[in-house]
């Protein structure tokens, strides 16, 4: 093999280059301004580390200095370099987008059974919202309590178009991601549920076979927004809360008592509030065009008590790469980098994709503003995002009849030596499975980009040495020799710091 050279400087037929992540404005901005936000927190207690680590994270993520590999060509020696990432799962859009492609692939091709998938949408009251950020019990009964509700409204419908003598002989399944934000940024706890779009029965073989319900008529998705808000009340009740007590700006707040920061930014963020910008405490400002048509009335939309459901179209069993569109698509990441921008008053200005039926398409935050609503963003320890119900459920007993199945990878053979005999054996390659899609497999897979193939004389790549430079300020040295033989200069030094305004002084809890 060549003797790997320089750093490429070639361009890749497919486009592909090296993520420059410090050239982005979202980490500018974190760059210059988490150090003042995180000052202007200790006075309430400060934040918890989840939050503090996850902002750390996301500015060491993509950055050589912090962590690298190195390919080169076997044929002709051309190398490349791979920046190390954070691997979070709240707002780096790099880590939450390849999170968000390798769990599409993954119920694309493992648990989705080829039969259509309808998705349900389920919007809560907004105090409930703010409760379920950091409740992580409640928001599982909530979403039980939403869940129990659609698959009841299934079965009903089953029983009736198929002439079943029970409920219980139809089974369904679905998947739910739970989405924290919504298009503002604002906190917005809510379920995106993909739902196989019929039930399961036992033939009289014994076989299971799946049967299409269609489309819900109106009237049935207004059923299961009442049965969900019925269902809430008692789950409130068994959490010592009530509607009537989220009304109540004076209801007691545990957040509040126990991180007083983090509950600053969650109701702001909750109720569209500035927490730290030029006039805290007043609504967000927000850009608002004109509204030239009227939206239609929505069949398959029903609201109750704050309880808002929302029935999607069903993509067809055979459309596979729209299923994993729409797989994307719910378990996309809470920012967009290419909807942020600045502003000539050194605001940021963060574009909806799609305007809101009164208009407003943009939302004006100060960067401190943004930073707070991030905060929000980030999902608690031990708060599952993604949720199996169902024959899909990972205890289910027949979902091995309906799931296609996780694809093995075949390992080595490997000798073992006998406790008696003394003599090496040789075993058969185990199978085992893959936990996590490979980063090169999932460029090939939604970009059409082979990361492994030499730009230059289009021969393989293979990895030369991984490296992992975590202290930093220990071996200055041995960094800085590693960027010049990949032809690296140092990265310039951070930008200073902002001077701190007046209204820093306001009180962080108020």
């Amino acid at each position: 093999m060549a003797a790997p050279s320089p750093c490429s400087t070639t361009l890749r037929r497919d486009g592909y280059e090296r993520r420059r992540p410090d050239e982005t404005l979202l980490y500018q901005l974190i760059e210059q301004h988490w150090p003042t936000f995180l000052e202007r927190a200790e006075p309430s207690g400060g934040l918890p580390d989840f939050v503090v680590k996850e902002f750390e994270a996301y500015l060491r993520c993509g950055i050589l200095e912090h962590g690298l590999a190195h390919f080169a060509c076997r044929r002709c020696g051309e190398s490349t370099v791979v920046a190390h990432s954070c691997k979070k799962r709240g707002f780096c859009p790099s880590c939450t987008g390849r999170r968000m492609a390798d769990v599409a692939a993954h119920l694309v091709d493992e648990v989705f059974p080829e039969v259509p998938v309808r998705q349900w949408v389920c919007s809560l009251p907004w105090r409930l919202r703010y409760a379920m950020g950091y409740d992580r019990k409640l928001c599982a009964d909530v979403l039980d309590a939403s869940i129990v509700s659609l698959r009841r409204s299934l079965r009903r419908r089953a029983k009736a178009q198929l002439g079943l003598r029970s409920v219980e002989d139809a089974r369904f399944g679905a998947v739910t991601f739970i989405q924290r934000g919504d298009s503002s940024l604002r906190l917005n706890v809510h379920f995106h549920c993909l739902v196989l779009d019929g039930v399961y029965v036992r033939d009289d073989e014994g076989e299971l076979r799946f049967h299409s319900l269609g489309a819900p008529s109106h009237e049935e998705v207004n059923e299961v927004a009442r049965w969900t808000h019925e269902r809430l009340g008692r789950v409130l009740e068994r959490h010592g809360r009530s509607f009537d007590e989220l009304a109540c700006d004076d209801a007691p707040d545990l957040l509040a008592q126990e991180q007083p920061a983090l509950a600053s930014c969650y109701g702001a963020s909750v109720a569209d509030r500035q927490l730290l910008g030029d006039a805290p405490g007043q609504r967000t400002r927000k850009l608002v065009h004109r509204v030239w048509e009227v939206a239609k009335p929505n069949e398959a939309l029903a609201e109750v008590g704050g309880v808002n459901v929302h029935a999607g179209a069903a993509v067809p069993s055979r459309d596979r790469q729209r299923l994993e569109r729409l797989c994307r698509y719910v378990a996309r990441p809470p920012l967009a980098q290419d909807r942020l921008e600045t502003t000539g008053d050194g605001r940021c200005r963060y574009n909806f994709r799609h305007a809101w039926k009164n208009g407003v398409h943009a939302v004006l935050l100060a960067p401190l503003d943004l930073i707070a609503r991030l905060c929000a963003l980030i999902p608690p320890p031990r708060f599952h995002m993604i949720r199996y119900h169902g024959v899909l459920a990972g205890h289910a007993k027949v979902r091995a009849e309906v799931v296609p199945g996780p694809v093995a990878v075949a390992t080595e053979p490997t000798q073992t030596r006998l406790l008696f005999d003394g003599e090496p054996t040789q075993l058969e390659a185990i199978a085992k499975r893959a936990t996590r899609h490979p980063w090169a497999w999932l460029l090939q897979r939604v970009f059409a980009v082979d990361i492994m193939t030499c730009p230059r004389c289009r021969g393989a790549m293979r990895l030369v040495k991984p490296m992992r430079l975590v202290k930093l300020a220990n071996k200055p040295d041995e960094i800085a020799r590693v960027l010049a033989e990949l032809g690296l200069g140092p990265r310039p030094p951070p930008r200073p710091r902002p001077a701190r305004a007046g209204q820093l002084e306001l009180d962080f809890a108020s």
